[in-house]
Parts: C-alpha cells; structure tokens; sequence
C-alpha cells in the first residue's frame, strides 16, 4: 500500500458524500490527517466520525466560514498542505427561468467558494513555504453543456481561469494550483434523482462503457495533491471515460471490423 500523502494536512470541503467523501476516502488511505467541512451538517459530522477525523459545519460562499475550516486545520495539526474545493450545486433550470437570486446563489457557491478557498489557505501556505490548493470543476461548461446547466456551466468555466490565474500568481510562493474535471459519475444523487434509463443513456455515450466512480475522481485529486505532481500547476485533469473523444454517436466499431 502506498502513502503518497503520508502526515501531508488537508482540508477537503464538501466532503459530506459523494465525490467529496470519496477524495476524503482516499486521502485517509495514502497517510493525509484530513479535516472535513460541509454545509449538510448531521451527514458531514457522520463522515467525519466515520473517518476519524474532525469536521466543521460551513457554507463556503461565507468568507468566515472558509476562514474558520482554515483555521480548524491548522489549530489541529499546525499547518495546511493541501485544501480540495469540492462544494457546488446544481439546480436544473433553465436561463429563462433563472433568477438573478438563483444565478447568484450558484456563483456564490461554486465560484466565489473556489475563490475563498485559495484566499484563506494562501496565508498559511505561503508561510510554510508551499502548499497545494484543488478544484473539482467539470467537463461541463469549460467543454460541454446541457439544457438547465447554464448557472452551473459558467461557473465551472470561471474555475478554470481561476485556476489558471491563481497558478500564476501563488507560483512564487511554492504553490501548486490545479483542478479535476469530471464527466458522468455514478454518485448517490445520480442514482436518487436520475432513471435508470437515463443512466443507461449517459453509459452509452461513454467510450468505456460506463460511468465513472467516484473513486475514479478521488484517485486524481491524490496524483496533484502527491510530489508526483510538484511540477504541475495551473490545469485540469479530465476523468471522463472518454466521453469528450467522440464525434458524433455512432462512435464504437462493428465487431468484426479488423
């Protein structure tokens, strides 16, 4: 078993379940001393105990709220290597239908959370002399899109120029600014509010034949948060199964084709 991030502090928010519980899974595993933060406060504290590990109820569109989950980690263990922004939502709605309360809400959350983020963790890290600050971001928006996804497109398009320019700036301090995009993942809400056709639908346009796990994502965020990835800042790794490869839907061939 490796341990890649072996005594390596990470504050990973919105790690209450899915994608954000499994990077929390798996930074546990590679040896990280982790600090949970989430919105949903009974299911965060769950995960957390379930992990032994400490947790902190936040909204991370609360700059006070980005600053106390900082400051929890580094009261804990005396530094912070790695923060993972994870939180977002994701309300289906249409443009027209759109209010500015709701695009706000979405911005505030996915967006300025990001920004939030990187700006409380800047200090601790600079200080420290380095540092490595993630994004989950998403193939749609900076690639692809859907009707209803357009509050939630923009913002993650805006978190990978936020990536970038945050790279740029922090490199002088020793500090990695990277993110993960990912494409069709089977989590708990995906399977709650999605059919099992759609389901089947989304496997079809997938070159690999199905979606991904959330362990596929979690196992990205381990690359750019280990040394492997120390000279690696300002871009995005897509896990996606391929579905951004194709052309058009008849992409698999025949059988018997040599």
């Amino acid at each position: 078993m490796t341990v890649r991030l072996s005594d390596k502090v990470a504050l990973i928010i919105g790690s209450a379940r899915g994608i954000g519980r499994g990077i929390a899974e798996r930074f546990k595993e590679e040896g990280a001393l982790i600090v949970l933060a989430d919105s949903e406060a009974e299911t965060g504290a769950a995960t957390a105990a379930a992990l032994g590990a400490p947790f902190i109820c936040v909204d991370v569109s609360q700059k006070a709220d980005v600053d106390a989950a900082v400051a929890l980690a580094l009261s804990r263990y005396g530094r912070l290597d790695i923060i993972v922004q994870n939180a977002g939502i994701y309300p289906w709605q249409l443009l027209e239908n759109t209010t500015p309360e709701d695009w706000d809400r979405v911005m505030s959350v996915n967006l300025k959370g990001c920004f939030l983020a990187a700006r409380a963790a800047l200090d601790p890290m600079r200080q420290q002399g380095g540092g490595k600050i993630l994004f989950t971001s998403s193939i749609t928006g900076p690639h692809v899109t859907s009707p209803g996804h357009g509050h939630y497109s923009a913002t993650k398009a805006g978190i990978n120029g936020l990536i970038r320019a945050a790279a740029l700036e922090f490199s002088g301090y020793g500090i990695t600014v990277n993110g993960v995009e990912p494409g069709n993942i089977l989590t708990e809400a995906i399977q709650l509010h999605r059919s099992p056709d759609f389901i089947r639908s989304m496997e079809e346009a997938i070159p690999l034949g199905r979606l991904g796990s959330v362990r596929d994502v979690a196992n990205a965020f381990v690359f750019l948060a280990s040394t492997e990835a120390d000279y690696i800042t300002g871009t995005t790794i897509i896990v996606d199964g391929g579905q951004l490869l194709p052309e058009g839907n008849d992409f698999r061939l025949a059988p018997d084709r040599p």
